[in-house]
């Protein structure tokens, strides 16, 4: 089931096809929403994950250049350019490109977003992974993207999970250091595997230890059970918030998401950045995602 907003013109025709006695108790539950208070966001804007517009940057329907372009159509304040989408071999010029283009209308490059992963021990592969990562802190800098979103990985067979942990967190030790010197905060994502629990990604986090260029990529549809208190818990930590459409309930089912909940637990959390929306729902997203983008910027923006 979809959350949709209707516009006054459809929900004045609803009211009098449906009459007064199925309308009116509709009408009232949204009149006590809107009367009732909720504190205001501080210093929150609204991004696009280009992940949401996944089959046509796959397809060659859209690239990046058109992706940043439809983002501005839709007075966006920022992308977030998800590195799965990159040109093929692409070099500094491209990167240089990409974010001339996003200045030029008027859009940040919030964050990019890649795929890693840490959860090995020393050695060869590690060193391999600790190195791409190191590669896209680079090209961070040169899209001036404050932030990137890192993965931590699945557990190993045969490895339990204290020690994952810690070849998690030396991986991301590893990379701090240079995180540092070009201005690039890192988010670990919870993001199935060893990080599937916020028990366990704040662990991870511990294990880490406090650093001023690290923290929690909070990915609003990625904790798998209990998934609003999951997300409490771990939101006082979080230097970037990727916001879904539906959540997980503990069934393993998906739900439509209370997206007033998300927006208190952020304020709660006292946190402040960038809300990126990343759909991943059945509907059209060329349709979907300008219904949902204007929301959250009515629920964060605001």
């Amino acid at each position: 089931m979809k959350t949709m907003t209707m516009s006054k013109d459809s929900s004045r025709r609803y009211f009098f096809k449906a009459g007064f006695a199925g309308v009116l108790p509709l009408l009232g539950a949204a009149e006590s929403r809107a009367q009732r208070p909720r504190a205001r966001t501080r210093n929150m804007r609204v991004s696009l994950a280009a992940y949401s517009m996944r089959e046509a940057l796959s397809s060659g329907k859209m690239d990046l250049f058109r992706f940043i372009d439809w983002s501005a159509e839709m007075n966006l304040a920022g992308v977030e350019l998800t590195s799965y989408y990159f040109k093929k071999d692409f070099d500094r010029p491209y990167l240089h490109e990409l974010r001339k283009r996003a200045f030029g209308q008027g859009v940040t490059v919030s964050g990019t977003a890649i795929r890693n992963n840490f959860c090995l021990p020393s050695g060869p592969e590690k060193q391999k992974e600790i190195d791409g990562v190191r590669r896209w802190i680079d090209h961070a800098a040169d899209l001036w993207a404050p932030h990137i979103r890192i993965f931590a990985g699945e557990i190993p067979n045969g490895v339990d999970k204290a020690t994952a942990i810690g070849y998690v967190a030396e991986g991301i030790r590893a990379v701090l250091d240079h995180a540092a010197d070009r201005g690039i905060v890192l988010g670990l994502e919870n993001h199935h595997g060893i990080t599937a629990r916020a028990a366990d990604h704040l662990a991870i986090c511990e294990a880490v230890g406090e650093h001023p260029w690290f923290g929690v990529n909070l990915d609003t549809g990625n904790y798998y059970t209990n998934a609003y208190e999951e997300l409490e818990m771990a939101a006082p930590r979080a230097v970037n918030a990727q916001i879904k459409v539906e959540v997980m309930k503990n069934d393993g089912t998906k739900e439509p998401a209370d997206l007033e909940r998300f927006r208190s637990i952020l304020v709660k959390a006292k946190y402040k950045g960038w809300v990126a929306l990343e759909y991943e729902s059945d509907e059209d997203p060329f349709l979907a995602v300008p219904r949902y983008v204007r929301e959250l910027k009515d629920l964060f923006e605001t």
